[in-house]
């Protein structure tokens, strides 16, 4: 009996700990998902050990070719993994809670400040910062992918096609799915 306790509490405080870390990650990380893949990072792989570096890059896959915000299909996978159906809802939440509250709040006073001149900086300092954040997570994630020239040859195709010829980004993610299942398959069979 005492057993079963003690597994319902860490259970409790696993959720607890899944919805705090979360809304942390959503309180503190302005400018969407990308800019959060960092603090993610921090707080999911080195802090809390909840995943691996490797199952971050799936989950930023996933979470990317997933309809939905990617900090949200980020937190909300990371959840079920730690906590199951409720671990999702806790981490969900609290990625999502602070935003709401923050957007809120904003909505009743932006209207009357937005035309100071500080306000104007102010934003325009903030889309500075998570410019960076999301290069950042950029180079995160580039540095810890597998390289190989399929790889490299992926990633030009795909810029090359979205930034010049404005191809849709899920025909892009159904084609790089796609080689990567042949590709996969291929080397595979070689081995």
């Amino acid at each position: 009996m005492r057993t079963r306790e003690l597994s319902r509490l860490r259970m409790r405080s696993s959720k607890a700990d899944l919805f705090l870390t979360f809304a942390k990650i959503g309180l503190f990380t302005f400018g969407g998902g990308y800019a959060m893949l960092p603090l993610i990072e921090k707080e999911a792989v080195d802090n809390k050990k909840w995943i691996t570096e490797s199952e971050l890059l799936d989950v930023v896959a996933i979470a990317e070719s997933t309809p939905g915000p990617i900090a949200i299909n980020a937190a909300t996978f990371i959840g079920k993994k730690v906590g199951g159906f409720a671990g999702a809802v806790c981490a969900t939440t609290g990625v999502v809670l602070p935003s709401f509250v923050i957007i809120v709040a904003v909505s009743f006073f932006l209207e009357a400040f937005q035309h100071l001149t500080i306000i104007k900086y102010a934003f325009w300092g903030i889309r500075a910062g998570v410019l960076a954040l999301i290069l950042k997570a950029l180079w995160s994630l580039f540095q810890k992918s597998s390289k190989d020239i399929l790889t490299y040859l992926l990633m030009a195709v795909s810029g090359v096609a979205v930034l010049f010829f404005n191809v849709n980004a899920i025909i892009i993610i159904a084609f790089c799915a796609v080689v990567g299942i042949v590709a996969f398959s291929v080397r595979g069979n070689r081995k």
